[in-house]
């Protein structure tokens, strides 16, 4: 445990002590508070001032002493007898210089005169002159020849002497001697320069004795000087000795730094000052300065008043510290004043020169080295680092006096009050520093900015001061920082120094010998703090952090604005310095006070800065108010809100307020009533001028109330926004998607007429791809679908019912928008495939005679009219348009999310049982299915029916496609009839012909009252027509709900029906060409292989059975389908070409189902109560008839032989259940027809049985899938048990998939007599049993309906759907 955690609570009671006690420093100043005039402080500024000029170190200078004059002495041996060593082999080539020297020898004079020769030797200005004496002649062209000729260095040695002897005797008294050995010298430095040359040019080992003869050349020519740059040896050799003196003192202000420093910082000018330093120079000297010192030692051993004592500390081991480091530094400004004057240590009686120490033992330098804390320089020019021994020192005086202790004037260096006089002198320095424009700031950090606080010349006089008084380093920094903390509430400083002094003060020492944490530690250990220093840290604290919090309150008071102050200065203030201080403490009612205060401010300045907006934006006269000015308004607030958001994101909470709450809890629930009030004013005012407010004008009136919605929940999540938004504006919408409704028809209708329905392919013959299949119509539409959808969803509607009843009211445009478009592509389709063929508009011109003449040659050439369809692409167009448009409702289905938007308004809704079914459209879907024994109108016997249906007032209600020559037709074609009541519908079937009117076969009617389908089950009626046969149709109805999933289903049904119906077309106009070949002619001409003339009657009695024959073989009964194969691939390619993968699919499944039914009219009659003119097929005639099947089947499945891949109709649309009904019909069609009867009799009970167990599980009745026969109960309306395709089954293409799986599991899971009781329809003996079967079906469906009506009264609630049902 630290020393501070240990006495923490000691100090606590000590502070708190000595607060009440109001004793806050030494006696002096706890006593009375001393007055400081300006003249006193400076003048003890000067008195240390100039203290540190007298204690400074000595300056010493150099004096030169001459050394005395000795004649020189020369050498008797002459330049001729050195260079005899050259002349003993003068031809020798060895001893030449090469050719190429010369140059180079001028290149290195030349840098030697230049200055540029690296050599120091060659630097000297009496060498350059004899190099330049000799280069003067060296460039003389006769010499130059010779040289070059003779390549002797002897010559250039001597020539060179000669110019350097002239050179330097120039000017020399006949006398002197002294520069013939410099002459010898500059020999020398040309004979090396020699050398050099050679040496750098590579010279020199091709030329060995050269070089060792120059060599011994230059070391006889330095026999009398080695050192060629001595300086003994320059100026000729003249010696000498230096000597070093001591400066005197000149007592001028000039040359006293700190003095000058003074003199700045209070104001005086150099003259004032020297004035004082010269009249009060006696008193102020070394010995007085030794006298203070030996006097405050005397105070400290005597424990007196005039020094620290153990009672101004918290704890025992502070002083103790204090005094221990208190000795050395004592003994070291002492020895520094002794050694400044020696003379001090003889007049001194008693005491003997201190010794120096390595170590002094229990010495703490704590205290002395922070004194340098507040510079980088030393603190003092002449503090010895050393701790000396004193002890051998007296601290007494014999002329001190006990009764003089406590004279303040007893000192001459030491103020009366240290503590206030170093404050009062650190002020005046901090603020001439401040003021002080030329002084640089310190370097700015990642941390700190740069900032300005004391000089360096400052801080070493501050450092002087507060030395020679003795004031502790912790008094210091607690000084400085009452100095900056007045003047920051005085407002000289900035937030910035305030912060830079704080740092200043917590800086580690720069220098490396110290620890760098000790500042750190001498500011946190508090053991060693005065009290006084306590006392006043925390008044500075307290003081500062009142100014700071004000600040604080000042700025935030601007938080709002556009470029408010920055607050961040501020809070770290508080935070590092303030608030992390121990000293520091305010009580939490303090704290939180300022909160309220400031939170109640803030929302006072967001009241007045909403109350701007609102002057600016909206204007007073409200009959010019707008949605606009809301807008502006909120788009104003929001800004706001954002931008205060942002600002203060990574510090929302500033002293416990959050600005952004405080202006968002004013400001918003201002905006939200004038917002409202303003509203409802402009919708008044519209709807008293009968003027309607655009619909973009609300739109964008809701975006802007939203998004500040979103910003007062979030800020304020329990609090409701005050502005019912939905409520006020939700007509708006209304408005739009009413707009969109009444203009929806003309968008498809244009759409349209700019559709040429053409495949969209960038080149002409270019195969398209399936995406571009389909033509610009149906994607112009869906676009249109999509923008009104995304319009709505782009408003963020926040209120679920109204979105999801937004969303159903689109949903009932989109269904009307593609039943427009259904009902115009498939009209255009319908043109296209009803056109005339050629032969057809040739035998339009044909007479009656010419008729039956052509008729009579088709049949004895065994040819029918059969003529292949020529289709158009663009039929094909539309149909990939209709199919297309299917997958894109499915995706906007999942899109719009049309089950959650269902499933809301069913939650909000009342309970079945509590609410009233209001139902006033109903839709009545009607499938015309078959008709049988039908008149006929044409020559052949035959009649090309078709059925149309029309209500009362003789308006088309819809139109079957032709069925060619048959009487037995069968259409399952369906159609919606929409209404409101009762309505009687006329069926007729007309003949087509196609030339003249058109015959009318038969007409019935039917009356469809809604209160006859309660039970909105499905219904079968034979109505019998008023010439000949009756009209088989299926009504089902269904309550027309605003609902969307009843709409998406509606739309569904539309284009799945237009798809099935075109589709139906195109196979039509193959189907005639499939009956040519899968007719019973065809199956008589294969067994007959070959024709003869019973051929034409025949044509007039088909039912006659054929003459036994020898069967068939496979390849002749695989050639007979060769030309329908042909014929399909013809038209599959035409199709391929246009038609998308799925279109082509759908066809050859349309066309694989007109096959079975063609198949399966060739194997047995319709199903019906009364027995059949058609004949039963012999064994060859059904092996052939199931051979072909299998042949089909092969063809449609289209197994690629190579890859195995099937291409064709997928596997579980070939095997259809009527497809595995044909194949059953070879196991029983030619059993007896007691077998049959027996086997009927089994099946029907064991339907019965199944219907029991259903009725004993309360599910719903088995399905019968067969219609119900004629009769009594037909001519009603027998009610069925058949699954209903119900508009809520057909809402997505996922329930259309699965409607479409259930129907198939249920046939194969509920097999019945269907195909037996076909079969006995072509027996006439079996008549009475068809009869009875029929009344034994009749009373089952009826059994069935009748239960399935009770279980769905008893879930309605005891009848109420059929009470709630209108009636005549």
């Amino acid at each position: 445990m630290s020393t501070s955690s240990t006495h923490s609570k000691g100090v606590n009671k000590r502070i708190n002590s000595l607060q009440s006690n109001g004793r806050l420093s030494r006696e002096g100043s706890r006593s009375r508070k001393r007055f400081i005039t300006h003249n006193d402080a400076y003048t003890f500024a000067l008195r240390v001032a100039y203290l540190a000029y007298l204690l400074q170190p000595r300056v010493r200078r150099t004096q030169h002493i001459p050394a005395p004059q000795t004649p020189v002495q020369r050498s008797s041996t002459s330049v001729n007898d050195l260079m005899k060593d050259f002349s003993i082999v003068r031809d020798s080539k060895s001893t030449r210089f090469p050719h190429g020297f010369m140059l180079e020898l001028e290149k290195r004079l030349t840098s030697v005169l230049m200055g540029r020769e690296k050599k120091p030797e060659y630097s000297d200005a009496t060498v350059k002159r004899t190099f330049a004496a000799f280069l003067n002649a060296f460039t003389e062209q006769s010499f130059k020849k010779r040289m070059e000729k003779d390549r002797r260095v002897e010559d250039l040695v001597l020539i060179f002497f000669s110019n350097a002897t002239k050179e330097l005797q120039k000017g020399k008294a006949p006398g002197d001697g002294a520069w013939k050995l410099m002459v010898d010298r500059h020999l020398a430095l040309f004979v090396r320069l020699i050398s050099l040359v050679l040496k750098d040019h590579d010279w020199a080992r091709e030329r060995p004795e050269l070089t060792n003869r120059l060599a011994t050349l230059e070391t006889k020519l330095l026999a009398h000087d080695q050192d060629l740059a001595a300086s003994s040896s320059r100026n000729g050799g003249a010696g000498g000795s230096t000597v070093e003196v001591i400066v005197p003192l000149s007592y001028e202000v000039k040359d006293m730094p700190l003095v000058q420093i003074v003199a700045r910082i209070f104001g005086l000018t150099n003259t004032q000052v020297q004035s004082d330093i010269d009249k009060n120079r006696p008193v102020w000297t070394e010995k007085a300065a030794l006298q203070d010192l030996k006097t405050y030692q005397t105070h400290l051993s005597l424990n007196s008043r005039k020094t620290l004592r153990s009672d101004d500390f918290d704890v025992e081991e502070g002083y103790d510290a204090w005094r221990k480091a208190e000795n050395p530094d004592l003994s070291q400004m002492m020895l520094a004043i002794v050694q400044s004057n020696p003379e001090l240590a003889k007049s001194t009686s008693g005491m003997n020169l201190p010794h120096f120490n390595s170590v002094v033992n229990g010495s703490d330098p704590s205290y002395f080295d922070a004194s340098r804390k507040m510079s980088d320089a030393e603190a003092s020019s002449y503090v010895i680092d050393q701790p000396v021994d004193m002890s051998s020192f007296s601290p007494g005086d014999q002329d001190l006096e006990s009764s003089n202790i406590d004279d303040d004037s007893f000192f001459t260096f030491i103020p009366p009050d240290p503590r206030a006089y170093y404050r009062f002198i650190l002020s005046e320095a901090l603020s001439h520093d401040l003021n002080n424009k030329d002084l640089l700031p310190s370097d700015a950090t990642a941390d700190t900015p740069a900032t300005r606080l004391f000089s360096k010349q400052s801080t070493e006089l501050l450092n002087e001061i507060s030395l020679r008084w003795r004031i502790p380093q912790v008094s210091r920094i607690i000084l400085f920082l009452d100095v900056v903390r007045e003047k920051f509430v005085d407002q000289d400083i900035t937030l910035d120094t305030l912060d830079a002094a704080f740092n200043y003060i917590k800086e580690p020492l720069h220098d490396k010998q110290k620890d760098p944490n000790f500042m750190s530690s001498l500011m946190f250990d508090r053991t060693r703090w005065t009290l006084a220093d306590f006392a006043l840290n925390q008044q500075i604290l307290s003081i500062l952090h009142d100014a700071l919090i004000r600040d604080l309150y000042d700025a935030l008071q601007h938080c709002y604005e556009q470029k408010p102050p920055s607050i961040t200065p501020i809070i770290y203030v508080l935070e590092h310095h303030i608030h992390n201080d121990p000293s520091f403490s305010r009580s939490s009612e303090d704290l939180d006070a300022f909160t309220s205060q400031l939170r109640k401010g803030l929302q006072q300045k967001a009241h007045e800065i909403y109350r701007a907006y609102l002057e600016k934006h909206v204007p007073q006269d409200q009959y010019s108010w707008e949605f606009f000015h809301v807008i502006q308004l909120g788009k104003a607030v929001v800004t706001l809100a954002e931008r205060i958001q942002k600002r203060y994101r990574k510090s929302p909470e500033i002293m416990g307020v959050n600005p952004l709450t405080a202006l968002v809890e004013t400001i918003l629930p201002l905006y939200a009533e004038d917002g409202r009030d303003v509203v409802k004013r402009i919708l008044q005012l519209a709807q008293e001028k009968g003027q309607e407010i655009p619909i973009e004008d609300g739109f964008q009136l809701y975006g802007e109330l939203v998004d500040i919605r979103r910003v007062h929940g979030e800020v304020l999540p329990d609090i409701p926004f005050a502005f019912p938004i939905e409520e006020l504006l939700a007509e708006f919408v209304w408005r739009w998607i009413r707009m969109t409704e009444s203009s929806m028809t003309d968008w498809v209708d244009q759409a349209v007429k700019q559709d040429r329905f053409r495949v969209r392919t960038e080149l002409e013959n270019q195969v398209p791809d399936e995406d571009q299949r389909h033509s610009v119509s149906v994607i112009d539409i869906f676009s249109s679908f999509n923008q009104t959808i995304d319009r709505i969803v782009q408003l963020n509607w926040d209120e679920d019912v109204q979105y999801a009843k937004f969303m159903t009211a689109l949903a009932k445009i989109v269904g009307a928008g593609l039943a427009r478009y259904c009902e115009v592509v498939e009209l255009k389709f319908s043109k296209e495939m009803d056109r005339l063929t050629p032969e057809q508009e040739a035998a339009a011109s044909q007479t009656t005679q010419e008729k039956w003449v052509q008729l009579a040659k088709d049949a004895w050439n065994n040819k029918e009219k059969i003529e292949p369809f020529q289709f158009f692409p663009e039929s094909f167009v539309k149909l990939n348009n209709i199919e297309f448009a299917s997958q894109q409702l499915d995706k906007l289905e999942r899109e719009v999310n049309v089950d959650a938007c269902a499933a809301v308004i069913q939650r909000q809704a009342l309970p079945i049982s509590q609410r009233q079914r209001k139902v006033t459209n109903y839709v009545f879907t009607i499938k015309i299915v078959e008709a049988e024994d039908l008149k006929a109108c044409d020559i052949n016997g035959l009649s090309d029916p078709y059925v149309v249906l029309g209500d009362e007032y003789q308006k088309r209600l819809a139109k079957t496609r032709i069925i060619y020559r048959n009487l037995n037709p069968r259409w399952d074609e369906t159609v919606d009839i929409t209404t409101q009541g009762p309505l009687n519908i006329i069926s007729t079937v007309w003949d087509w012909d196609a030339l003249g009117d058109h015959d009318c076969v038969g007409r019935a009617s039917i009356k469809l009252d809604p209160s006859h389908f309660g039970d909105f089950l499905p219904r079968e009626y034979w109505l019998d027509l008023d010439t000949q046969g009756r009209l088989l149709l299926r009504v089902s109805m269904e309550g027309e709900r605003d609902d969307i999933q009843f709409y998406f289903g509606k739309a569904f049904r539309t284009l799945k029906r237009t798809e099935r119906d075109m589709t139906r077309i195109i196979t039509d106009k193959l189907s005639a060409y499939i009956n040519h070949c899968l007719s019973r002619r065809a199956l008589r001409n294969l067994l007959s292989k070959g024709i003869s003339m019973s051929s034409v009657s025949n044509y007039f009695n088909r039912n006659r059975p054929p003459p036994a024959t020898q069967a068939p073989t496979q390849a002749e009964i695989t050639r007979a389908l060769k030309p329908l194969f042909a014929y399909f691939d013809d038209n599959f390619a035409i199709m391929n070409q246009t038609l998308t993968s799925v279109a082509m699919v759908m066809v050859m499944t349309r066309l694989w189902k007109e096959v079975l039914v063609t198949i399966e009219g060739l194997l047995v009659p319709p199903l019906s109560d009364k027995p059949s003119q058609q004949r039963q097929l012999g064994q060859q005639e059904l092996d052939v008839v199931f051979n072909w099947l299998q042949l089909l089947y092969d063809f449609f499945h289209a197994v690629d032989e190579e890859t195995g891949e099937a291409n064709g109709v997928p596997l579980d649309v070939l095997r259809s259940p009527k497809y595995f009904d044909i194949t059953t019909l070879n196991f029983f069609y030619f059993e007896t027809t007691e077998g049959l009867i027996r086997t009927s009799e089994r099946m029907a009970s064991a339907t019965v049985a199944r219907q029991a167990a259903q009725r004993n599980r309360l599910s719903a009745p088995a399905s019968l899938s067969s219609p119900a026969f004629g009769g009594a109960a037909g001519l009603v309306g027998m009610p069925s048990t058949r699954r209903p395709k119900s508009i809520m089954l057909s809402r997505n293409l996922g329930t259309i998939k699965q409607a479409k799986e259930d129907k198939r599991k249920d046939a194969q899971a509920d097999p019945n007599d269907d195909m037996i009781l076909r079969i006995l329809r072509m027996r006439p003996e079996a008549e009475r049993y068809l009869r009875d079967r029929s009344r034994q079906k009749e009373r089952l469906a009826a059994a069935a309906a009748a239960e399935m009506i009770v279980r769905q009264s008893l879930m309605a609630g005891g009848g109420r759907m059929m009470g709630n049902l209108p009636r005549r």
